[in-house]
């Protein structure tokens, strides 16, 4: 896995209607009429992406969404092995994670309310991550808590750097935002649980990879020695 400075090369990739057709591969185009989007299927093994010539490849991970996804999947996701897997052998510009940190005043079932989070964020920082948080009041459930107008405005303001983009998440809302930055010719992948992700999603992307497909690579091992440290007095 190689990190890469931003300046986008010429002609870095094959356009979707140039390369091969691969078994199993789905490939969604845009503006094909008469389309039946129900028919689609995700993306069953994501060892074929590895034969596409992505480019320079853009991460986005919306890390609520993922956490919501890893309890529906029963697992603790590994997200060094989760950033390879994603990646698959291409030129990495940057993986951003984003993610909601609670500020909620401690009370006495909850003291500290963000330590672990915070070291976890941390070691995200120290492990190829670009991370991006929002500060929130968990408690107050009138507002929506999520980072979608920050996720749409990078995944718009770093397309002239990278060829393709892989968005993590399910959300309706960032429909319009994959649109926009497929219609300026790179290419989106979503990568979700199915059951988690809309329709309108995954019509507008160029591929679709269902995270219960890959479980098996991503998750974290019970046997590995590091974790996730609650830091004290952090003003991360």
């Amino acid at each position: 896995m190689t990190i890469t400075n931003f300046t986008k090369p010429e002609n870095a990739y094959k356009r979707p209607e140039e390369e091969p057709h691969l078994p199993g591969k789905v490939l969604i185009k845009n503006g094909i009429k008469g389309e039946n989007p129900k028919k689609r299927e995700p993306i069953s093994d994501s060892s074929l992406i590895k034969d596409l010539n992505r480019g320079r490849v853009a991460i986005f991970i919306d890390g609520v969404s993922l956490f919501h996804t890893a309890l529906q999947l029963g697992m603790e996701i590994d997200y060094l092995k989760l950033l390879c897997r994603l990646t698959a052998g291409s030129r990495l510009l940057r993986a951003f994670f984003y993610t909601v940190v609670d500020i909620s005043r401690p009370t006495t079932t909850r003291p500290r309310t963000n330590d672990k989070q915070q070291g976890f964020l941390f070691w995200m920082r120290r492990n190829g991550y670009r991370v991006v948080t929002k500060e929130v009041q968990l408690a107050d459930h009138t507002k929506k808590h999520n980072l979608n107008v920050e996720i749409a405005v990078d995944m718009i303001t770093l397309a002239p750097y990278y060829d393709t983009a892989i968005l993590v998440s399910g959300d309706r809302d960032l429909a319009y935002a994959v649109n926009a930055v497929t219609s300026t010719g790179s290419r989106v992948e979503v990568v979700s649980l199915r059951a988690m992700t809309s329709d309108s999603l995954i019509d507008v992307a160029d591929y679709f990879l269902d995270l219960d497909s890959i479980k098996q690579y991503i998750q974290k091992d019970s046997h590995l020695g590091y974790s996730y440290r609650a830091l004290s007095n952090s003003h991360l």
